[in-house]
């Protein structure tokens, strides 16, 4: 069941429906004292439980399985190496519309009758169930205008004005399409005129006549009615009442949602460097399953998963190609559909419910649909029953891993496990690989295949440091942009190119500030300073998403001195529009990509010259194709690299390094300029030459005298409360606990960078293991000390968060 409860529950069931039911199907089952959950059917057994009593089942909603006995497996490995349950690993895999959940409607209480009782909230609810039946929970916080009503509900239920019920309510509705046939008794041609005959005075209804036999000759076809009516410029009134005739018979069927054209074009010839890699691949899976493809940026590597994946399409296999980033996916599935047309189907958190249990259902039904599914990691939860390849591109980026809710799942390595149980293939594709990654590759546990050159003989782009210190005490800076990448953007434009500009922070500033009495605004349920955002005229949190109209006077002091500090993408885009006004300037962040389609928007615009610079955060660096791109700005680079994380040196230059690949990716030679106060600094000395090899030996020399991974696995422990008393004690115990269990493996506690995020204190702990240690011993004596620390009365209410692999 879709909910964080270790243990499996068992429901009696009749003969008839224990015929029906097999593993895999939903049914709808009763918990606790009225709630109705979807629950999944693991197996029949003759065992009555002995601790409570087996309830009947309410609903069997399926006719066949939904999940596979490959993914369920999946699921479980996902459950117990994340340490979480099996109710939150379904919760995330399938698409809500498929877990029926009931929801709870209020009913008048027919023996109350002492309207004296009530108060004006009440009475107008009172009022309201004389009219209506039941009422939603929603429809009473909309009645009394409140957001939070549990409280005002059980006045009502403690005064005996209402009762409460649960309905079950079903969220996935198919799309429909309305088809148009000829009456077969039409098909006789005497029978046809007669009824023409006699539309003599309706020459609407024979208009839309002629124009079905126009589209449809014979009259033995079935036509769809929009097209019909679009055709013979008719309505649906004119075809009702052919239908009210008997003229045509009308139906519906389901459609998907998402239709993809059959036309296709041949694959793109590969360059010799590119086939030789190809081949290298080839042989490399004859002996190993998972194969890391380093390829310098823009060297090619979408055509060799192309050619990959029309080589599992010939064995009738299916293919899984994962991305960190739904941006990624905009461009690529241009160019895949392209290759493979309706074979071609996509799913990530962008696409509506319906679509995404259409893509779901195109998967189990086998159809020719769902060959080739592109998504971010959810993706990887689908039910594929053929799997023959995966490919997890970009395969270093942090988006793969989930880290709210649970299961807290990295896609890269469930990934891994996934392709073993179906016995598929793995690709993982990057130019800047993750350290654990590269040392597997270096230890041979994968094949390793490099591309060290760009397609077309292009090179790699040239990047300059400019020293930010110098440059304002020369007064060489123009805003926040040096005179030097100043002139590079207008050279850029004065050749027709286009320009990205990064800078990994969005809104307008970070701080706002006075200057009078040097007070901060910060958010009241979070220990962080608010954002402003000029367009929106506020400040906002980005952790819990607070928001407060900005005010010309400081709260604190009264004067009217508020000052930004710092600057996002917001102000960026701003200072540009006021030095270079005749330039349409595009942005790309979190603010400027909520909607479904924002990011096809933005990067269409950008790809056919609408926009000349683009300025965003680090959704550029991942992957994206732009070939009239010459010049990258960094506007700063050092926050990134004083990140207080074991990976924020290797996150830094795989950042820059991503980002920088945006440039040159055509026949001219691309200059990339980065803007730091550090221009020495090692990382950003690496990243200028492009030396990778030598960022991965001196970062993995460090973690292996600090005993980090790839020579540790490490376990996270996240404590969080609202009260930060009861998180100090519930911390102390927890640290003598882990100090006998695990002893110098464990360090802790300490607080996070940011100690309170949504009114919850937080405090953190590092479980260490070697890599040499059993890592199942360790994450059994881990839930036995949560067992304990839960069962104290005092701890209850302290969220205890298990992070496996918390990078």
């Amino acid at each position: 069941m879709p909910i964080p409860l270790q243990k499996l529950f068992t429901y009696k069931i009749t003969d008839v429906e224990a015929s029906q039911l097999t593993p895999g199907m939903r049914v709808v089952v009763p918990f606790g004292k009225s709630k109705l959950y979807t629950a999944i059917v693991e197996n029949s057994h003759q065992l009555a439980p002995t601790a409570y009593q087996a309830k009947p089942i309410y609903q069997i909603l399926d006719k066949s399985p939904i999940i596979t006995k490959k993914q369920l497996q999946h699921w479980q490995w996902i459950a117990a190496y994340y340490c979480c349950t099996l109710g939150e690993v379904m919760r995330a895999a399938l698409p809500s519309a498929l877990l029926l959940e009931s929801e709870t409607l209020v009913v008048k209480n027919q023996l109350f009758n002492d309207e004296s009782l009530l108060t004006d909230g009440e009475f107008l609810i009172f009022e309201a169930l004389q009219h209506q039946a039941e009422l939603k929970i929603s429809d009473i916080s909309n009645i009394i205008q409140r957001k939070t009503v549990v409280g005002f509900i059980q006045q009502m239920l403690n005064k005996g004005l209402i009762e409460l019920k649960e309905s079950l309510y079903q969220k996935y509705k198919p799309k429909l399409e309305k088809y148009v046939k000829l009456n077969p008794k039409y098909h006789n041609s005497n029978a046809l005129n007669t009824f023409l005959n006699d539309l003599k005075k309706a020459p609407k209804q024979s208009a839309l006549i002629l124009q079905f036999f126009a589209l449809n000759p014979k009259g033995t076809k079935t036509l769809v009615a929009n097209d019909l009516l679009t055709k013979a410029q008719s309505s649906v009134a004119v075809l009702n009442a052919l239908h009210e005739k008997e003229f045509f018979e009308v139906f519906y069927e389901p459609v998907d949602r998402i239709q993809n054209s059959d036309e296709t074009v041949g694959l793109k010839s590969l360059s010799k460097t590119q086939q030789v890699a190809l081949n290298h691949l080839k042989k490399a899976f004859l002996k190993h399953d998972v194969c890391l493809l380093h390829g310098v940026t823009s060297s090619g590597k979408t055509e060799l998963y192309v050619s990959l994946i029309q080589e599992a399409l010939k064995q009738n296999k299916q293919v899984l190609f994962l991305l960190p980033e739904i941006a990624l996916t905009t461009q690529l599935i241009i160019r895949l559909r392209a290759y493979f047309g309706t074979s071609l189907a996509v799913f990530h958190s962008k696409y509506s419910l319906n679509e995404r249990v259409e893509v779901w259902q195109n998967l189990m039904g086998h159809t020719e649909k769902a060959q080739i599914i592109i998504g971010a990691r959810s993706a990887l939860l689908l039910p594929f029953s053929n799997l023959g390849l995966i490919i997890v591109d970009e395969e270093h980026e942090n988006s793969y891993k989930q880290f709210e809710p649970a299961p807290r799942y990295h896609a890269r390595d469930a990934a891994i496990v996934l392709a073993s149980i179906h016995q598929a293939k793995v690709v993982l594709g990057s130019a800047t690989p993750s350290i654990e990654t590269y040392y597997n590759a270096q230890k041979n546990k994968y094949a390793l295949v490099e591309l060290s050159e760009r397609f077309g003989d292009g090179l790699l782009p040239k990047i300059e440091l400019i020293n930010l210190k110098e440059t304002y005490k020369k007064k060489q800076m123009n805003g926040f942009f040096s005179n030097q990448l100043l002139e590079e953007i207008k050279r850029a434009l004065s050749n027709q190119n286009q320009i990205i500009l990064f800078q990994n922070r969005r809104g307008y500033a970070p701080i706002m500030s006075c200057t009078s009495c040097g007070v901060v605004p910060h958010c009241p349920n979070c220990d962080v300073s608010l954002t402003f955002h000029k367009l929106k005229n506020s400040l906002q949190c980005h952790y819990c998403g607070y928001s407060e109209p900005l005010v010309t006077n400081c709260k604190a002091c009264g004067n009217a001195t508020l000052t930004t500090q710092g600057f996002g993408t917001e102000q960026i885009v701003a200072a540009l529009q006021e030095l270079l006004p005749e330039v349409p300037i595009g942005r790309m962040d979190f603010d400027t990509t909520r909607g479904k389609y924002s990011y096809q928007k933005i990067i269409n615009d950008f790809q056919l010259g609408n926009t000349k610079i683009l300025v965003g955060t680090q959704m550029l660096s991942k992957g994206l194709d732009f070939s009239n791109v010459t010049l990258v700005g960094v506007l700063q680079a050092d926050s990134m690299l004083n990140f207080p994380d074991f990976r924020a040196h290797e996150h830094s230059f795989q950042l820059l390094q991503q980002v920088a690949g945006r440039s040159g990716r055509s026949a001219s030679n691309g200059r990339v300029v980065i803007q730091t106060y550090n221009p020495f600094h090692q990382i950003l000395k690496q990243v200028q030459a492009h030396a990778y090899l030598q960022m991965y030996q001196e970062q993995l020399s460090e973690r292996k005298q600090h005993r980090y991974p790839p020579f540790v696995r490490l376990v996270k422990i996240i404590l969080k409360h609202k009260n930060a008393h009861t998180l100090f004690n519930a911390s102390e115990w927890l640290a003598k606990s882990f100090a006998i269990t695990f002893k110098d493996e464990a360090l802790g506690p300490s607080d996070p960078p940011i100690p309170r995020i949504r009114n919850l204190y937080a405090k953190t702990f590092l479980l260490k293991f070697p890599k040499n240690q059993q890592l199942e011993n360790s994450k059994r004596a881990l839930l036995i000390i949560k067992d304990r620390f839960l069962a104290i009365s005092e701890f209850k209410s302290v969220r205890f968060i298990i992070d496996v692999d918390n990078y």
